[in-house]
């Protein structure tokens, strides 16, 4: 459905985007996560038509978005991250208002209102102002707005940001029961636990580029050599810091309770090595063994630039 070729832009002498390819098929639910400036919202600014890329192109259904800017509005649907909902109107007239803008009036635009209002979980709030409504209403509201016009893809920016874990799961479950339906949606997010439970594909954005991309079932097997050994010492934690911290193929280091996660880029024999380093170094330990592999686990280890070997703690204090 969409496809995206070697997509560039700049802000002076900052590259956000650096010859992105990107591909969404029909019928997915598209994770695009990355770390803070990676060029996620930069990328979906463009996709949506609110910014011009320096080069590339993107297709969508074989059309080029650049040339058939009419096309592009009719066949999407945009949730940004802000809500940009006018609190002085109606729900009713809030609809009612961007249905006039696809072209849709009086009875059919009252009735497609009404429609999306029961699906997206507002039925009966039709006569409320907006501004009355919680930020998860008004959230609903937008996604009601979105679908107006029943666009083939719905493409949203951060959908479930600062939401209650309840409206989260809620949203969650309205954003699934569509892609079921048939709708292709691209969501940017930074939330990964949410992403992987979510979506059926994921596409990891760093420094403007593609560094790895597939169906989320898959995507874990794709990244086997960046899944981080997880040891846990019994004894003699500042020894195996100070072991790890030198070793040449040990690219973090982060405490976790007893347990230590490294990211480690060496195979099988590399790792057996490491563990007689650290058993000979007088190193107590009782569990070695590389993590069943998570896509916040591939993201950690993906987008970390650190030249020098790093030490966290996800305990308020790590005692280094």
């Amino acid at each position: 459905m969409l496809k995206i070729r070697n997509l560039q832009k700049n802000y002076g002498n900052f590259r956000a985007l650096n010859g992105l390819n990107m591909d969404v098929e029909t019928g997915s639910l598209y994770g695009l996560v990355g770390p803070n400036g990676a060029g996620k919202t930069t990328t979906i600014r463009i996709l949506t038509g609110l910014l011009l890329p320096d080069e590339g192109s993107i297709e969508m259904d074989g059309v080029d978005v650049f040339k058939e800017r009419n096309r592009l509005k009719e066949k999407m649907g945009y949730v940004p991250d802000e809500l940009g909902v006018y609190d002085n109107l109606k729900v009713w007239e809030y609809l009612e208002f961007f249905s006039s803008c696809y072209g849709m009036e009086g009875l059919l635009a009252r009735k497609r209102a009404m429609t999306l209002l029961e699906q997206v979980g507002l039925g009966g709030r039709e006569n409320s102002y907006v501004d009355s409504l919680s930020r998860g209403m008004k959230q609903r509201l937008c996604l009601a707005r979105a679908l107006l016009h029943a666009p083939d893809i719905l493409i949203m920016d951060e959908p479930t940001a600062g939401l209650d874990p309840r409206t989260k799961k809620e949203f969650r479950d309205m954003l699934r029961e569509l892609n079921e339906d048939g709708k292709t949606i691209l969501i940017s997010s930074h939330q990964l636990p949410e992403v992987s439970e979510l979506c059926t594909d994921v596409g990891i954005i760093d420094e403007g580029r593609m560094i790895l991309y597939g169906p989320m079932e898959g995507l874990i097997d794709q990244a086997s050599m960046v899944k981080p050994l997880i040891i846990t010492i019994y004894d003699n934690r500042d020894k195996a810091l100070e072991i790890l911290k030198a070793h040449p193929l040990v690219r973090t280091v982060m405490i976790r309770d007893e347990e230590i996660v490294v990211g480690f880029r060496g195979n099988a024999r590399e790792e057996s090595e490491l563990l007689t380093m650290l058993t000979t170094g007088g190193v107590l330990i009782r569990g070695f063994m590389r993590d069943p592999g998570t896509l916040e686990s591939i993201f950690m280890q993906l987008t970390s630039h650190e030249e020098e070997k790093v030490v966290l703690s996800y305990e308020g204090e790590s005692g280094l």
